[in-house]
């Protein structure tokens, strides 16, 4: 082995020792610092994206402004960011054999990598109208915590992240 595969070996051993599944997103949505995401922290971040991709401020999403969110992704994936980049080699989004059905009985969490913002917002549009507002967007809160608090103790915790525990 030469020096340099050693410590390509050395580097790439130190990455999955310091990876924490879910850290990233502890960081950006345990808004109190706490440790732990409460259902609250989740309805008050989504209304922040909501408001991000809501350009024209009329509390709703356009065709045009749902298709921004899918350019932000590629741009985040592009920029070697968003959901899933510290995933050590070897570790992908595809957590397993089956469907990847959560607690809340819906796709888990690594489904919305790949599949499209319309798609993922037909499943907010509780009156299918077409036509996602900030309260569809937001109450589709306590569905999409629910997928993800694997251990049912209504908080997020990077124990919440990663391969299943056995």
């Amino acid at each position: 082995m030469t020096l340099t595969t050693a410590l390509v070996l050395g580097a790439g051993l130190a990455q999955a020792q310091d990876f924490t599944p879910g850290a990233d997103f502890m960081n950006q949505w345990d808004l109190d610092s706490n440790g732990g995401v409460s259902l609250a922290e989740v309805r008050e971040q989504r209304a922040n994206i909501f408001a991000m991709f809501d350009e024209n401020s009329d509390g709703k999403l356009s065709a045009t402004e749902i298709a921004g969110m899918d350019e932000h992704k590629q741009l985040q994936r592009e920029a070697g960011m968003g959901p899933g980049r510290n995933r050590p080699e070897g570790m992908n989004g595809s957590m397993g054999k089956g469907k990847g059905m959560g607690r809340g009985g819906q796709m888990g969490h690594q489904g919305g990598l790949d599949r499209s913002a319309a798609e993922e917002m037909r499943g907010l549009d509780a009156n299918r109208d077409g036509i996602i507002t900030t309260a569809e967007f937001v109450n589709g809160s306590a569905n999409w915590f629910r997928m993800r608090d694997r251990n049912g103790d209504n908080v997020l915790t990077t124990a919440d992240f990663g391969p299943p525990r056995g």
